[in-house]
């Protein structure tokens, strides 16, 4: 079965107002650069390097698969992620192996200044996908997916910068729920000391992209099986209550919008 995503337009892919010009600025030229790690092996023309179509992708999800060595092994975890503008912003514990390889000590500069310029970071690769529709052929070679992705390759720095920090926690907060950061208490001193956050730059990025029906062979398109596409989307329910919320709290205008 081969894979490969439509864009579609939920109510979780808008960013709340007052962060719009973050998730959108510093876009620059509206193509990434291609490299050798970014140009797919297979279904070239599915690949995508488009500035807004990775944004789009990027912005409507919030569940990334982040996968780095690790004692000379491949580990890839399943985690949160915000954008704000060309950066994406990771969201993981201090006690976490990769957060930690990520913070290594840096480089000083000339200066003998320790900011981080030129640090090697931690190299990872990092995906997002949605899946769009089943895509059902009448021979079973033939199955595929119809889906929107994302690969961006490049080295993580853990954010150390308190302000940096609490942007990047309000952008992760907002990635799953757009408008929630601001209504809900900011981590206090040391909520923010047990939480770690890696920034990794938009540099090294693709997208890739599929959306139409089967692509059955000729001589298969008179066999008595059903063909098409069975879509797919994701679904949200009913905000159930906490048992010891008070009561005269009405449900937020963000969380109708779902």
């Amino acid at each position: 079965m081969s894979t490969t995503t439509t864009a579609t337009g939920h109510p979780a892919d808008r960013a709340p107002a007052d962060r719009t010009a973050d998730r959108t600025s510093g876009e620059g030229s509206p193509e990434y650069a291609p490299t050798d790690r970014t140009v797919p092996t297979r279904a070239r023309q599915r690949a995508s390097y488009d500035r807004a179509l990775v944004h789009a992708i990027l912005d409507a999800g919030y569940v990334c698969h982040l996968g780095f060595v690790r004692d000379g092994a491949p580990v890839v975890l399943p985690t949160l992620y915000g954008r704000i503008g060309e950066r994406l912003y990771v969201h993981g514990s201090t006690g976490s192996r990769p957060l930690r390889a990520a913070g290594r000590p840096k480089p000083a500069s000339a200066d003998g200044a320790s900011d981080g310029a030129g640090a090697p970071g931690l190299p990872v690769c990092l995906t997002v996908t949605h899946v769009d529709g089943l895509v059902l052929a009448r021979s079973a070679f033939h199955h595929s997916l119809n889906y929107r992705s994302v690969v961006v390759h490049g080295a993580a720095h853990q954010v150390t910068d308190p302000e940096e920090l609490r942007a990047a926690l309000d952008a992760l907060v907002d990635q799953v729920v757009p408008g929630r950061a601001a209504d809900a208490r900011p981590a206090n001193a040391k909520e923010l000391a047990a939480t770690a956050v890696i920034r990794l730059d938009l540099e090294e990025v693709s997208a890739k992209v599929r959306a139409a029906g089967p692509n059955d062979d000729a001589e298969d398109l008179a066999l008595p099986h059903w063909a098409g596409v069975v879509p797919v989307a994701p679904a949200t329910g009913s905000p159930v209550p906490s048992v010891d919320l008070d009561p005269s709290i009405a449900l937020p205008a963000y969380l109708t919008a779902l």
